[in-house]
């Protein structure tokens, strides 16, 4: 069987995929690639808004990036953790919406749902292509590539590619402020640490501006393999060397 979705963003929260990988789900969308959002679990515990406010801020926020759905997984805030209940879960959900790519969060991070969805994401796809897996629906299916994150880390590793997002740069910011429960007046958030009082819109800007300068574009998101990017021949690199 096919693909149902060509990229399927996995995050633990609401808001997680617009702050990472906003701009390349949008870069996709562009280029006539479907998208899908899966948020593991609503943000019940956050100390801003409600899951139903978020709930609404998600769907707004996917209809500014042009995702074709956005789902939520149900499972809890602040208690997410690769074992085998919640791999089958996800599993079946990765079985249901069979993504050609799946991206999610760096296996590293202070929160720990955003560790635990790293590894729990990794591992529910490998159990999806397990024909005889026990207690996962639907019919086997495993994504063609995982890809991670890396933006606002700290002591990331070097990136194993970059997507130029100067394009959707204004559509990115502008699915973040839907959140407004989660981002008006704030000048940090998830794995984005505040930089002093400047706002949070500015500090995405200049360190998408770096990554952006790394292939000579105005902004750029970064994302890191396990297996290293073939290229068809050495004529076909495009960043510039001098």
């Amino acid at each position: 069987m096919t693909a149902l979705v060509d990229v399927l963003a996995v995050f633990a929260h609401p808001d997680d995929a617009e702050l990472l990988v906003g701009g390349a789900l949008a870069a996709s969308v562009d280029r006539g690639e479907s998208v899908g959002i899966l948020d593991l679990t609503a943000g019940e515990t956050g100390s801003r808004g409600t899951p139903e406010i978020r709930a609404r801020e998600a769907q707004e926020a996917a209809r500014v990036l042009g995702a074709s759905f956005r789902e939520n997984a149900g499972l809890p805030d602040g208690g997410l953790v690769n074992a085998l209940p919640m791999r089958r879960q996800v599993a079946s959900l990765i079985r249901r919406l069979r993504p050609k790519v799946v991206v999610t969060h760096w296996l590293e991070g202070r929160h720990p749902d955003h560790r635990e969805a790293a590894a729990l994401v990794v591992d529910a796809s490998f159990l999806a292509g397990l024909r005889n897996a026990p207690e996962v629906d639907g019919e086997p299916h495993r994504p063609f590539k995982i890809i991670h994150a890396l933006a606002f880390r700290e002591r990331a590793p070097e990136p194993t590619f970059l997507v130029d997002v100067s394009e959707q740069m204004e559509r990115r910011l502008e699915a973040m402020r839907r959140f407004r429960s989660q981002w008006e007046g704030a000048t940090g958030a998830g794995e984005l640490f505040p930089g002093g009082d400047r706002p949070m819109e500015e500090q995405v800007r200049a360190q998408l501006a770096h990554y952006g300068s790394l292939i000579r574009a105005p902004y750029a998101e970064p994302f890191w393999t396990r297996e290293a990017i073939r290229m068809p021949s050495l004529g076909s690199l495009q960043v510039a060397s001098f």
